[in-house]
Formats: structure tokens, C-alpha cells, sequence
């Protein structure tokens, strides 16, 4: 409420007004009651509230939910794909190059934001699905040696083919190269003290909170057993940042 009525003196002092009929708020919380019975208000008038809005190209929901925003993103990614699926699929064009149109052209547009995404296997299914059905399209498929039938690349055939990490674990490197970052923030900004922070009060149902630290650890130890990095690389990055 303090922000908004901030926002209203702000915006006098420049000569503009606020259009409450356009400004929406949203309450995150696991608890959906929070926040019904109040409403914000600037200028007397009432304001709407949103269950979700896109803010710098991000879908942000009021479960603070990741859900959505790998939805979104696969379906604009399903868009890009179909658009240059003839190039994927010439041949004319050697695979190499077809990689990097995959690579320069869809994949930033899947993985936009990534670096804060909090995935859950199903996620990571998903995106291996969409990888996969790119990269079918890019091999081509495969003629059957007892059969003499064309048939489609299985996912173990199309791991052999691909050289380069998949596009989970493109994801994870980003969240790591993104930690760095946030490591040497230090502890006056407020996503450095969550990242390092312990979750506080009476926890809800379900799965217990855990703390960052925890969560790294645990996709370093992953890590490791696939390129031969960890926490050395992250002290590097860091400049000597611990865990």
C-alpha cells in the first residue's frame, strides 16, 4: 500500500496519473484467502486483483508457481519450431547447421528466465519431450536394419547423436552461472540473503522448506558425475564464495 501511494505522489510531481482502471495487483502466497477480504486502493478508487500477469516477457502467478511460465514458454518455442521445421528438415542443409538454428534460434526463446526457474521432474520431462521432438526433426529418422522400414530415432539414439548437453542440464548450468552471480552480490541485496538464508516460522503441509545451499549441493553432486565440475568451479565463480 506504501508503494502504491508512493507511486501516486511520484507521478504527480511528473505531471501524470495513475489509470486505476489499468493497474491490477497480485498477492503470492501458498494460502489463496490471503488478501480477500482487503483491497488497494489509490486515489479512493479501488484496484483489480490479478491471479497472474506477464512482467519483462516472465509469467508470474499468485502460487508463485513455475508451472506456467515452462508452459508458456514451451508453447511460444512449439511456434518457432513449426516455423523453421522445413529448414530442420531439408536436405539440403548439413546437421551441424540445423543444431545451431535449433540452438540460436528456438532454444533462447524456451529458456528465456531460465536461471530462476525451480523445476520438478515432470518439468524437466517436458522439456526433454520438446527437445526431443526437435532433434527427430533434425536426424531425421532411421531405417531399420531387420525390417528395411523407416522408423523414428529412439531417445537413447538421439542422446549418441547430440554431443552437447541436453536442455536440462543447459538449464542447470544457467542456474549455476546465475548463483555465482548472486554469491557475489554480498549481504546487502535481498536475493543473496535468500539464497544463503534459513526458512523461518511454522512450515505448512507437505514437503519441508530447504534451504538454498541444500538444493545446490544437491544438483553439484549431479553435476559432477557429468562434466567433472562442482564446487570449484562455483569458488572460481565466486571468488572464494563457501557454502
Amino acid at each position: 500500500m506504501k508503494n502504491a501511494e508512493a507511486l501516486v505522489v511520484a507521478t504527480k510531481e511528473t505531471g501524470l496519473e495513475v489509470n486505476t482502471d489499468k493497474t491490477k495487483y497480485i498477492i503470492m502466497s501458498r494460502d489463496q484467502n490471503v488478501g480477500r477480504s482487503h483491497s488497494m486502493k489509490i486515489d479512493n478508487s479501488s484496484t483489480g486483483r490479478a491471479e497472474e500477469f506477464k512482467y519483462l516477457g516472465t509469467m508470474l502467478t499468485n502460487q508463485n508457481s513455475i508451472q506456467e511460465e515452462i508452459k508458456s514458454r514451451l508453447k511460444l518455442g512449439n511456434a518457432c519450431y513449426y516455423s523453421v521445421q522445413n529448414l530442420l528438415s531439408s536436405s539440403l542443409l548439413p546437421k551441424n547447421l540445423k543444431i545451431k538454428i535449433y540452438r540460436t534460434i528456438i532454444l533462447p526463446i524456451v529458456l528465456y528466465g531460465c536461471k530462476t526457474w525451480s523445476m520438478t521432474l515432470r518439468e524437466e520431462h517436458r522439456l526433454r519431450v520438446f527437445e526431443n521432438r526437435v532433434l527427430r526433426r533434425v536426424f531425421g529418422p532411421k531405417r531399420d536394419e531387420v525390417t528395411g522400414e523407416c522408423r523414428k530415432l529412439h531417445n537413447e539414439e538421439l542422446s549418441d547423436l547430440y554431443s552437447l548437453l541436453n536442455i536440462v542440464w543447459v538449464v542447470k548450468s544457467r542456474r549455476m552461472r546465475w548463483v555465482g552471480h548472486v554469491a557475489r552480490m554480498g549481504e546487502g541485496r535481498g536475493v543473496h540473503r535468500v539464497l544463503v538464508g534459513k526458512p523461518e516460522g511454522k512450515r505448512p503441509l507437505g514437503r519441508l522448506r530447504v534451504e538454498g545451499r541444500i538444493i545446490l549441493r544437491q544438483i553439484f553432486r549431479k553435476w559432477e558425475g557429468v562434466v567433472g565440475t562442482g564446487w570449484s568451479w562455483l569458488r572460481i565463480e565466486t571468488g572464494g564464495w563457501r557454502m
